[in-house]
């Protein structure tokens, strides 16, 4: 019998979605008459120990996926769960992403005790999130909404709501789904007003790519319409070299789980403060072309100059 090393951050939510990924592990194992168990191994992650700062301003990619990664790398690990967010696009040489599981909900959500709507929040309302790209697109939408930053895992920021004095915070809906806490949602914020992070929703399951047996029992948790709508999402972001630091989303769909599905996806980038935001759309077959099209269109419209001046 062989035991599989997970690993993991050690957040509530991380351990929460690495505990409900090993389940469906466990079930493909001894449905398809594999011999393996699994282990945990929690890991602080960069992000994980820099809380007192925006993550725009910590600098750096794979801010919660870079220890967990060199782990692998190292032979401590065998795989790991990750939030597909936070996954930068290109991958240390030697690892693979094995799996994409079904997406959850991937939408933006807001919290608050009033049972506000983004329409709804009060003239002048201070609004938390630790994302540029959650900023710009309030920003865009409701000039008068006072933005501040909002640092630490979920359970953190919803008591931030309530012990800082915020009218409202945004979160991934999909974290609050994930954890049992949906009922916290109070309103969702559409794509078309806020458009995700690249992946958001959606999990990776990375491993060695020389690991054949992992492998094969990871590819029976893999997703085919959701896998291809993140590589979508994904070679856009690696079009533009987006990154936690600027304010980038995607968002794309595929028809069906038919290999030659079409995918719709729409794009986004935006100056830190939302008074520019640009939005293109594309669709079709071939996830790379329909990525590369998008970030090709708002490439044209200036996207890169944006992206340079966030970064600055």
């Amino acid at each position: 019998m062989r035991t599989i090393i997970v690993g993991s951050r050690q957040s509530a939510l991380a351990m929460t979605q690495t505990g409900q990924t090993i389940e469906l592990l466990k079930a493909a194992s001894a449905a398809s008459g594999l011999d393996f168990e699994f282990e945990v191994k929690p890991i602080v992650t960069k992000g994980d120990r820099i809380l007192d700062v925006t993550l725009s301003k910590v600098g750096g990619k794979g801010l919660f996926v870079k220890e967990i990664e060199q782990a692998l790398l190292d032979g401590e690990i065998d795989c790991a769960i990750h939030s597909m967010k936070d996954m930068p696009f290109d991958l240390p040489e030697g690892l693979v992403i094995g799996a994409v599981p079904p997406r959850e909900d991937p939408r933006d959500c807001l919290v608050n005790l009033h049972g506000y709507t983004v329409a709804t929040l009060p003239q002048g309302a201070r609004v938390g999130t630790s994302s540029l790209r959650r900023a710009a697109q309030l920003a865009a939408l409701r000039p008068d909404l006072r933005i501040e930053s909002l640092r630490g895992n979920i359970d953190t920021r919803l008591r931030k709501l309530e012990t800082e004095g915020l009218d409202a915070i945004v979160l991934a809906a999909a974290g609050l789904r994930r954890m049992g806490w949906g009922e916290r949602i109070t309103a969702y914020v559409e794509p078309d007003e806020c458009l995700p992070a690249v992946g958001q929703g959606a999990l990776a399951i990375e491993c060695r790519g020389d690991d054949e047996a992992l492998l094969n029992l990871l590819s029976r948790l893999n997703d085919p319409r959701t896998e291809r709508a993140v590589r979508a999402e994904r070679r856009f972001l690696g079009r533009l070299n987006g990154g936690c630091q600027v304010p980038i989303g995607a968002y794309a769909e595929a028809e069906s789980d038919l290999p030659d599905a079409r995918i719709r996806m729409t794009g986004m980038v935006a100056s830190p403060d939302g008074a520019t935001l640009l939005r293109a759309e594309a669709d079709g077959a071939d996830p790379f072309a329909v990525g590369d099209d998008v970030a090709r269109q708002l490439i044209g419209r200036g996207a890169d100059k944006l992206l340079a001046e966030a970064r600055e």
